[in-house]
């Protein structure tokens, strides 16, 4: 038995400290350096050597027997083949598809976080690769802020570049008074980053705010989504409802006297459309504080007292990403914006508004100082793409028409579907129906580590490498560090990294120097490092050789902006430094999007009722559902790993419950219950707390999904609330998802309760 050996490596949730032996990783823990380490590291030696690790290049066995339509994707066995045999099918597949149908009928918009690592990012290989072969149809946006990343731009500017440009917490600790948080701003959110976060520096610098008395105010249904440490003042409102407080919020500011009319002046366009709008001009509906009560649930005169707290301090708005996957996810946004500028504190030393603290572990607390080298994906030559979240669509309704950012577009003809870095049956709504929408294809296939839900709907399963098999260097998107990522261990089976998968693809298909470039993998790092050492010197910053580095520890770089107060520059001169809306200033009312004549989005912050509750008048379904990001992994990532695990109850995701709820439908602690509603079903396990409010229910996301196509609804054993969500999007003018607004109904689970089955791999079975 060899000694232990400690290297680093690196991921979304941070640095971690690998221990090794005898080619196994032992556990990861947290780097010295992190003041906050998150605990999803300890997934990490569970997954890696799981048993749900796919080891060889897998087929369904109705596809590769020609009878592809015998048993349906989902519920199918598989055979397990050679890489030669696996590769030529593809080659053949690519070939023929491209040759009947052209490329703009393969879709390769694959979504999600992937692994962390600036070489061995699984959707910059993929598209690298097609777009050698000609192009594909992408996705465009994200399923966390995709209404911020759609509506932003026509309201005040880019949402990408404002969350980066974000008031920093350390000036929020020293100017704010009150900072108000629209869907609170939970935690456990910012133990991860896009690319990794090296130091998790959000509960110190929240607790500092506390301790210098800035005061929190929790609009949420969860308390728990504000750290005790806080101390905020919760109210819980009606999901879906914030809008409308937002505007009771507003009514208040400005019937009494409230508002700052020279800041709008200045600073906006289209404050009178709103003005008449929260005046009831046209409906004859005051947007008053006791018509934003009757829907949130809040007591008017607590409404009212907020509206005049938030007048007489410095007071920071946040709008969480959350509050935006709701429907009429823009509409909340746009009117905290609109509430900001009312009250005229935007752009001062902590005031204003954000729209996105907590999505995130460096939102508010770090940024790059230059941007990081990376493999280049090339240039895609087929244009056609479609919003990320309308993946069912496009697959049930091939070549039809919908609304986008004002444009008719048609869905592309997807014959082929090339899925790596991504798990759509963790991320995406309506599980039964994309499990539908996956039968249409002609071949899917699937890059992945484990048997996920995503690789059962596969045709052809490639087994990959995970990030601790290969070497990279770890640099997140909005972080200051850069890590060292040497390869722990070896693949296990026959996984390969995807980047020689791909190379050998390329050269069976004849294009492999167009893909390559003549180069390696190893190449390929050091190239990419020395750019990155190049951006470096241009910077005054100094960064080692390749070798050095990758030997060594990790390397801190200085913060570019400590101090930075989000619109700044535009509050000193508004001229000078426009926005880039169309009017240059922030529009309350946008003309633009008003041209679009959409119902569902007008041209000034609306209210509208959540779909759910507005089509069942009779409550059959009486339950408020939240879903949200859990503390015990990142998405759907690892959920095999022992520290997801040890937080499930009877093996399947908790769902937090009212005390009341339970006792009204006979539940008790640790109970396996049954969530449904008239698209579909779980089992989940039962937490009865106090921290949620009366009439909710909140699931965590990320449980593997986990059909039983023999019980009603094919029955999800595991708790994965997107068998309950429904599919359709915010507004036509983002297309973004809307899982906040779910109502179910509940009972404890009689009879026998089902096992888990989603951390197995599927049945094999000999090919023919």
């Amino acid at each position: 038995m060899n000694e232990d050996v400690k290297k680093l490596t690196a991921s979304h949730w941070g640095v971690g400290l690998a221990t090794i032996r005898d080619n196994r990783i032992l556990a990861v823990t947290g780097h010295a350096r992190d003041p906050a380490t998150a605990g999803i590291n300890k997934n990490i030696p569970g997954s890696i050597h799981g048993k749900a690790r796919v080891l060889r290049p897998a087929i369904r066995k109705s596809w590769l027997e020609g009878v592809p339509k015998a048993v349906p994707r989902g519920r199918d066995g598989f055979v397990e083949v050679s890489w030669d045999h696996a590769l030529d099918l593809i080659a053949q597949e690519m070939t023929r598809v491209r040759r009947d149908h052209g490329n703009s009928s393969i879709f390769a918009g694959s979504y999600g976080w992937s692994s962390a690592g600036r070489f061995h990012h699984a959707q910059s290989q993929l598209k690298r690769f097609l777009n050698t072969q000609g192009g594909f149809v992408r996705s465009e946006g994200n399923y966390s802020y995709n209404a911020a990343l759609g509506l932003m731009p026509h309201i005040a500017g880019p949402f990408r570049q404002h969350v980066a440009q974000a008031t920093r917490w350390t000036v929020i600790a020293e100017h704010t008074d009150l900072v108000v948080m629209f869907g609170g701003m939970a935690l456990r959110n910012t133990q991860v980053s896009d690319g990794g976060v090296s130091k998790h520096r959000m509960p110190g610098n929240l607790e500092n705010c506390a301790k210098a008395g800035v005061e929190f105010v929790n609009i949420s249904p969860l308390r728990s989504d504000a750290e005790d440490v806080l101390k905020a003042e919760w109210m819980p409102v009606q999901p879906g409802t914030d809008t409308a407080l937002m505007m009771g919020l507003a009514h208040t500011l400005l019937v009494e006297g409230l508002t700052d009319t020279a800041f709008l002046d200045r600073y906006t366009v289209g404050f009178d459309m709103l003005k008449s709008y929260l005046l009831g001009a046209a409906d004859n509906q005051p947007k008053d504080a006791d018509w934003a009560a009757d829907l949130s649930g809040l007591d008017p005169a607590a409404i009212r007292a907020l509206a005049r707290r938030m007048a007489a301090g410095r007071t920071m708005i946040n709008v969480s990403a959350g509050v935006q996957r709701t429907d009429f996810g823009e509409q909340p946004m746009w009117m905290g914006i609109s509430l900001a500028a009312m009250l005229g504190q935007i752009g001062l030393p902590g005031g204003g508004y954000t729209v996105g603290y907590g999505v995130n572990g460096n939102i508010g607390n770090i940024e790059r100082p230059f941007r990081w080298a990376a493999l280049s994906q090339g240039r895609n030559p087929v244009d056609d793409f479609i919003p990320v979240a309308m993946i069912s669509e496009m697959l049930l309704n091939p070549k039809g028409r919908y609304q986008y950012q004002g444009r008719k577009r048609s869905f592309p003809d997807a014959r082929l579907v090339w899925w790596a870095g991504g798990n759509p049956f963790h991320h995406h709504q309506d599980l039964n129906r994309l499990h539908k929408a996956f039968q249409t294809p002609e071949t899917v296939i699937v890059n992945e580590m484990n048997w996920t839900a995503t690789a059962r709907h596969a045709d052809i399963v490639l087994p990959i490498a995970a990030a601790q098999e290969r070497t990279d260097f770890g640099a997140g998107k909005s972080d200051n560090a850069l890590v060292p990522m040497p390869q722990l261990v070896t693949p296990p089976g026959e996984a390969r990294v995807e980047y020689d998968i791909y190379a050998d693809l390329a050269a069976r298909l004849g294009r492999a120097d167009d893909f390559t470039e003549g180069k390696t993998s190893d190449a390929w790092l050091r190239e990419i490092w020395d750019v990155t050492r190049a951006r470096g010197q241009e910077n005054g910053i100094s960064l080692p050789d390749w070798d050095s580095f990758i030997a060594g520890d990790v390397i801190d770089l200085p913060d570019p902006s400590p101090n930075q107060v989000f619109l700044a520059d535009f509050r000193a001169d508004p001229v000078a430094q426009a926005l880039p809306t169309p009017s240059g200033r922030i529009e309350i009312f946008s003309e633009t999007i008003a041209g679009f004549a959409l119902p569902d989005c007008p041209g000034h912050p609306s209210w509208f009722p959540p779909r759910d509750r507005a089509q069942d008048p009779d409550g059959a379904f009486p339950f408020a559902m939240l879903s949200g990001q859990p503390k015990t992994r990142l998405h759907s990532q690892l959920d095999n790993g022992a520290y997801s695990l040890s937080h499930k109850i009877a093996g399947r995701e908790p769902v937090l419950i009212h005390p009341e709820d339970a006792e009204a439908c006979g539940i008790g602690q640790g109970d396996v219950v049954e969530l449904f509603n008239a698209r579909g079903r779980c089992l989940a396990g039962a937490k009865i707390t106090d921290e949620i409010m009366q009439g909710c229910v909140f699931l965590w996301t990320g449980a593997w999904f986990d059909p039983d196509f023999d019980a009603p609804q094919a029955r999800d054993r595991h708790g994965n609330p997107n068998v309950l969500t429904h599919d359709m999007r915010t507004s036509s003018l983002t297309q973004s998802p809307a899982a906040h607004s779910t109502m179910v109904q509940m009972r404890r689970f009689e009879g026998t309760v089902p096992a888990i089955q989603a951390h197995d791999p599927p049945p094999f079975e000999p090919g023919t």
